[in-house]
């Protein structure tokens, strides 16, 4: 049986599939979207993806040495190898848009130390909090959204709490030195919103030129002209 293989690189001219022989012992291990290590070049043990398997090729002439493993099914492959096409990139960036956090480097040694982030969590109690934000104690609109969202959603990774709340790394280590919340490093979680409460923005309602705009874009992506179009705004403001 033989691989085909995505080495994970960036250099165009590495944008193409290598075969390697798969060896008897990892042959039922190993699957389409399987991250393997091979012999390549000059490198002992170079990360790639398996994108395909078949019968055998003329080509193949080295060995899988290590499968890791199964972290992608084979519709995400097949949709890399789609975003490849379409914007005309390598196969392997498409690839690392869709793998978990933290298994993203090549060195294996280093990816225990990758698996940990920083999470934030409430350290003043919820009463203390909202008569602090009642009588004025706390008065930036953004310490108080950031913390009106930690009262459902405690203990969540510090980037996606950033940025669901629209907020700076300087406004949450202005609290965790007043003394409201604190940060926690801890191993990453495969999915860190499980178990979370985000509640869901409504849809904007756009006005009468936003609207015509609207229109105009989604009737020509309906009738597939694809055609260009210029839209003028001010940056910021959401009335784009």
């Amino acid at each position: 049986m033989v691989a085909e293989i995505i080495v994970n690189s960036t250099a165009k001219q590495l944008n193409r599939i290598f075969d390697y022989i798969i060896p008897k012992q990892i042959e039922k291990q190993l699957k389409i979207g399987s991250r393997v290590f091979v012999p390549f070049g000059r490198i002992k043990s170079q990360e790639g993806f398996v994108i395909d398997i078949k019968e055998n090729s003329e080509f193949a002439t080295r060995e899988i040495i290590e499968v890791e493993d199964s972290i992608l099914p084979e519709d995400k492959i097949n949709l890399a190898k789609l975003m490849a096409r379409k914007y005309f990139c390598n196969i392997s960036d498409c690839v690392k848009l869709m793998l978990p956090p933290g298994t993203s480097t090549k060195n294996i040694d280093n990816r225990i130390s990758e698996k940990t982030a920083n999470f934030v969590y409430l350290k003043m109690s919820v009463e203390e909090i909202e008569f602090n934000i009642q009588t004025g104690v706390i008065k930036s609109p953004k310490q108080i959204r950031l913390l009106e969202f930690l009262k459902e959603n405690d203990g969540i990774y510090i980037v996606d709490l950033e940025s669901l709340t629209d907020t700076t790394r300087a406004i949450t280590k202005t609290l965790e030195k007043n003394g409201y919340i604190e940060i926690v490093e801890k191993p990453i979680e495969r999915n860190p919103f499980i178990n979370k409460k985000v509640q869901r923005d409504e849809d904007l309602q756009l006005n009468d030129e936003q609207q015509i705009s609207f229109n105009k874009i989604n009737e020509s992506i309906k009738q597939q002209k694809y055609n260009e179009f210029l839209l003028y705004g001010v940056t910021g403001s959401r009335q784009d």
